[in-house]
């Protein structure tokens, strides 16, 4: 079943002789359940299309669709649910709010979006990530991998269909990026999630079901390697 549909994606910046493409004529589609790694050079692209997927960046032209709905046909409003219901987030730099606990970092999505925090989910989160016990903490005083489990529980809070992460084991070392990956492959598996990574780790890429390579803004390569 198909969740995500791309046909023709285009962003460009600038003007005249500054303009930039970032992404050229992007397509693809991926089902539902799917672990897909996006992988290429700097400057090649790849954030600029995970941005556009997860509704934080409108594209020049083309059309993304979720479960079959052209996301950017709405409002600024209906683009703000969709971000908030339909995809999870996840950064490099952690993007958590310094004045914020652990659980209150986590749940904000929910309760930003006027709703109730489901405290059964909310928990399971919390042992799934290891964070237990440390639901009162600000993230100064966490680790780094324990910042970047936090955002993944923020992610994740809201059962989102399409997880997106932008180099999400990038400030990490070795053991604590293998327990971060194995966390969301755990959430892929388990709920079904469809996942997107972007990374520079071959370790990384070489996990997901999918790898798609991106250079000048153009889909190279889109090869399956675990089936």
């Amino acid at each position: 079943m198909e969740i995500l549909k791309v046909e023709n994606l285009c962003k460009t910046y600038g003007k005249g002789e500054n303009e930039v493409k970032a992404l050229d004529g992007v397509s693809f589609s991926v089902k539902k359940g799917e672990f897909i790694a996006i992988i290429g050079p700097s400057g090649s692209g790849k954030s600029t299309l995970l941005h556009i997927l997860g509704g934080v960046d409108r594209p020049t032209s083309g059309k993304v669709y979720m479960d079959g709905v052209d996301v950017y046909a709405g409002n600024e409003d209906s683009l703000a649910l969709f971000r908030r219901r339909q995809v999870g987030l996840i950064y490099q730099f952690y993007n958590l709010i310094p004045v914020l606990t652990v659980t209150e970092n986590i749940t904000l999505p929910v309760l930003m979006d006027g709703r109730r925090v489901n405290e059964e989910r909310l928990n399971e989160l919390l042992d799934t990530l290891g964070l237990k016990g440390r639901e009162n903490h600000l993230p100064n005083q966490l680790s780094g991998g324990q910042q970047q489990r936090v955002s993944i529980g923020r992610a994740l809070m809201n059962a989102p269909a399409v997880v997106l992460a932008d180099e999400p084991t990038g400030n990490l070392d070795s053991k604590n990026s293998q327990e971060i990956v194995e966390l969301l492959k755990y959430s892929n598996k388990k709920y079904n999630q469809t996942l997107i990574i972007i990374t520079h780790d071959e370790n990384v890429a070489l996990q997901a079901d999918r790898i798609m390579t991106i250079e000048d803004g153009k889909i190279t390569r889109d090869e399956v390697i675990n089936k």
